[in-house]
């Protein structure tokens, strides 16, 4: 079944070269641009390239005001202030998974745990302490990326 399903994808990705096939463009006597799989008889026609990207087509005007010419202090200073709330939570972030790693080595490198449920000290048994590694893995894969 694997290799049905891998050869049938190799054949797919394989035909789509040989699906593109040639375009004509012509103009006729009334002045109409027409695109075609075959050219026309009798008129001259231009083979256009299907496989390269089309040409970048020229930017608007620098008329038109840009966001760069519009000196605004309002706007400059909510930038400096998202700016820093930014800077914050992001160093909070790599304090807390600086944490979250610590904890996870503990967990790794120490079988016998103990934890305070309830006011007492007990130990986790080895279920437990593979079930606090595998949230911790988690959680640093989630969020410490």
């Amino acid at each position: 079944m694997r290799r049905i399903i891998l050869t049938s994808s190799l054949l797919l990705a394989l035909s789509a070269p040989a699906m593109a096939s040639q375009v004509y463009k012509w103009v006729d006597a009334q002045g109409v641009t027409h695109f075609g799989a075959q050219p026309p008889q009798g008129q001259q026609a231009t083979s256009i390239n299907t496989a390269a990207p089309p040409p970048k087509t020229e930017q608007a005007p620098s008329s038109a005001p840009t966001f760069d010419s519009i000196a605004d202090p309002d706007q400059a200073a909510i930038d400096e202030k998202v700016k820093r709330e930014v800077a914050a939570q992001d160093a909070e972030r790599k304090k807390y998974c600086e944490g979250i790693r610590t904890n996870l080595a503990q967990l790794e490198n120490n079988p016998r745990l103990r934890v305070e449920v309830e006011g007492e000290l007990r130990r986790l048994n080895e279920e437990e302490r593979q079930q606090r590694i595998a949230d911790t893995k988690a959680t640093i894969a989630e969020n410490c990326q």
